[in-house]
């Protein structure tokens, strides 16, 4: 191998010339070195022919934004670099590389879409179209998986209404504004991809004249002066080559290889001149040396992708910005410098390793989620509560499913799939069941209007006690009736207790008055009462019974007391009994006398219930002193033989006797009472 090549292979990476002969050994080297498929990140701009056909047939109009957008027919996001030197150079044509991996990402799988809306118009708003590829992808594809299953609920709800499917359409607001906006994001990345293009083509035009202009130096080394100017003229064909932008990537190692090809040439052609050749060279190797330095502290990164892409900006400052070193350096600069690469793109390929496994205890995870889902779907709740507790838990595994991560890429459309199914037969389940349960509360909207009804009709009826009752009756039917339509529900509801309220509120109203009335009417006794204790006879039988009419007459015209003070009226008949005694009435007339009074009392109060109960007492009464007199007499017939002045036979004709007269007097209270009706 002549020192040429071997210089020219130990100084840079694995790359040669068109020139030179060794450049088929170093590319099968090249393709022998094993790399980590990145499918997240590795060739992210290649702009190929392909991609190039794809940018002029892309989608731009906007004319059917109620379907969504195809996929990119570009498969960028697969290419995978053939060899490490490709994975190093991968943003060879892309300036933002720095800017795309800085925009840091969010769990889209978890936003709603509103706020993956948000997202993208932000990342349209403050960064370069070329660097959000990524983030745009995977918000497209949360955004599409919250739609389809949106989009399946409503057609399921319209199925289950009866609807034909023919006839479904569903149409989203949002969707509409994130097609507009993904159309936008299209637009921009066709336009700066056809200008790509240009300033790439532009740009190796460039750098074929600067090589040109490299070529001819050699021809133009003389004497010293001579090799200042030219040496110059070498320098400013550098700063004009850093400075000439990228070009296409598939043109790029042959381009650099002849560039590199010819500067070594100019240096080795300076031998006449050695003082510039060594000052530059020690100016490069000073600066190689920082960057294997750079390189060997990034090998301790514990941010394996932060590394790489750090790498590679030394990989393109090797090669791009400083230029070769002394023979007697290349081959151990650049070992080192390799070595350090190496160290670097093992802890990526482990990295890549440890994410397979991570994507597969996501797979397991997700397939516990739908797994519980799908539990829950078998066995469907049989109540509203039921069915709610369900939702709540459904909801919670749907949001972890979101959560847990991405999964292997051959697994990700299974078992999206599964989760739709099972979520879709959940909802399917759910439907079902409100359906049924709209249908019944329909059927309780009817039953309850008939009770508002009844209410309205009944507010103002002047029968308290017989409303009363039915108020009470209907208020306890409305608690058992069932839910109605929740659209129904508050307005009936107000309609009901409006009724109710109304009738409840007038008879408060009336007790109010009646109570104030009563409070009246028992000052007015009190003060009676205390006449009547204070009531001095006369001694004429007649006057006196009449004065003690006139008082009881007096008591029962002053009405009604309140119910907890009905007391004073056992006060005043003691007192009667009390003036009876004196009058030496029979036990039958003052009976009658007071009795007179309590069923007057009884008839104020208006009380039908009150008047039956003693109707039915009495006639209980009457019953139980005849069954007594009776048993009396039946008695009597073991005394046939004893004589009538027996002490025994005398009390048992006296026992009778007290009960006959205690009979007149319950049949003249019946007769009394019998009356009022």
């Amino acid at each position: 191998m002549s020192e040429e090549n071997k210089a020219s292979k130990t100084d840079n990476k694995p790359e040669e010339t068109v020139e030179n002969p060794q450049q088929k050994e170093t590319e099968k080297a090249a393709e022998s070195t094993p790399v980590s498929q990145d499918q997240e990140e590795v060739q992210e701009n290649e702009l190929t022919t392909e991609s190039i056909e794809v940018i002029q047939n892309a989608k731009t109009d906007d004319s059917d934004d109620d379907d969504f957008i195809e996929e990119d027919t570009d498969e960028e996001d697969d290419a995978d670099p053939a060899d490490l030197d490709a994975a190093l150079n991968e943003d060879s044509e892309d300036e933002s590389a720095a800017e795309r991996h800085s925009i840091p990402k969010k769990e889209y799988e978890t936003l709603s879409k509103e706020d993956l809306i948000k997202e993208l118009k932000n990342l349209l708003s403050n960064h370069k179209v070329q660097a959000i590829k990524e983030h745009v992808t995977e918000i497209r594809a949360a955004f599409i998986a919250k739609f389809e299953e949106e989009q399946e609920e409503a057609k399921e709800k319209f199925l289950e209404e009866g609807g034909n499917i023919i006839d479904f359409r569903y149409y989203s607001p949002l969707k509409k504004e994130f097609n507009s906006l993904y159309f936008e994001y299209r637009d921009k990345r066709n336009h700066y991809y056809q200008n790509l293009r240009k300033d790439l083509n532009a740009n190796l035009e460039t750098r074929n004249a600067l090589i040109e202009e490299l070529k001819e130096l050699k021809n133009e080394l003389g004497g010293e002066e001579s090799i200042n100017a030219t040496f110059d003229k070498f320098k400013d064909i550098q700063e004009r080559w850093r400075n000439a932008g990228n070009i296409p990537r598939d043109r790029y190692n042959l381009v650099w290889n002849n560039y590199h090809h010819h500067i070594e040439n100019f240096y080795d052609f300076l031998h006449l001149n050695r003082e510039f050749r060594d000052k530059d060279f020690k100016e490069n190797l000073d600066k190689k040396l920082k960057l294997i330095e750079q390189a060997e502290e990034l090998a301790q990164e514990s941010d394996v992708n932060r590394a790489f892409k750090e790498l590679q900006m030394l990989h393109k400052i090797w090669k791009e910005e400083v230029g070769p070193v002394s023979r007697e350096y290349r081959e151990e600069i650049w070992e080192k410098f390799s070595a350090a690469t190496h160290k670097i793109h093992e802890a990526r390929q482990e990295y890549f390793k440890n994410i397979d496994k991570i994507y597969e205890q996501n797979l397991e995870k997700k397939e516990e989620v739908i797994a519980a889902i799908e539990k829950i779907a078998a066995n469907p709740a049989i109540s509203h509560n039921g069915w709610q507790k369900q939702m709540k838990e459904v909801n919670a595994l749907r949001e972890n499913f979101f959560k847990i991560g991405k999964v292997p890429r051959n697994a990700n459309e299974p078992t999206w799939k599964s989760f739709k199914q099972v979520t879709r037969e959940f909802n399917h389940n759910k439907n079902g069941f409100y359906k049924n349960q709209k249908k019944e509360q329909y059927e309780n909207l009817q039953k309850k209007m008939k009770l508002v009804m009844i209410a309205e009709d009944n507010k103002d009826n002047e029968d308290i006690k017989v409303t009363i009752d039915l108020m009470k009756r209907i208020q306890s039917d409305w608690k058992k009736i069932g839910h109605v339509p929740r659209k129904d529900s508050d307005k009936i509801w107000k309609r009901f207790k409006k009724a109710c309220n109304h009738f409840f509120d007038r008879l408060h109203a009336e007790k109010k008055e009646v109570l104030e009335e009563e409070k009246g009417n028992l000052e007015e006794k009190v003060a009676l009462l205390d006449k009547v204790k204070a009531i001095e006879l006369s001694g004429k039988h007649e006057d006196d019974l009449k004065t003690i009419k006139e008082l009881i007459k007096e008591w029962k015209d002053t009405g009604r007391v309140p119910h907890s003070k009905k007391s004073i009226e056992q006060d005043f008949n003691k007192v009667l009994d009390g003036l009876f005694k004196k009058l030496d009435l029979t036990r039958k007339e003052s009976e009658l006398i007071k009795y007179d009074n309590r069923v007057a009392a009884m008839a104020d109060e208006d009380n039908n219930q009150a008047l039956n109960k003693e109707r039915y007492f009495i006639t209980k009464k009457i019953d139980e002193v005849k069954a007594e007199i009776n048993q009396l007499e039946n008695n009597l017939g073991f005394f046939q033989h004893v004589p009538d002045d027996n002490p025994m036979v005398k009390e048992v004709h006296k026992n009778i006797a007290e009960h006959k007269k205690t009979l007149e007097i319950w049949k003249a209270k019946l007769k009394k009472l019998k009356s009022l009706y």
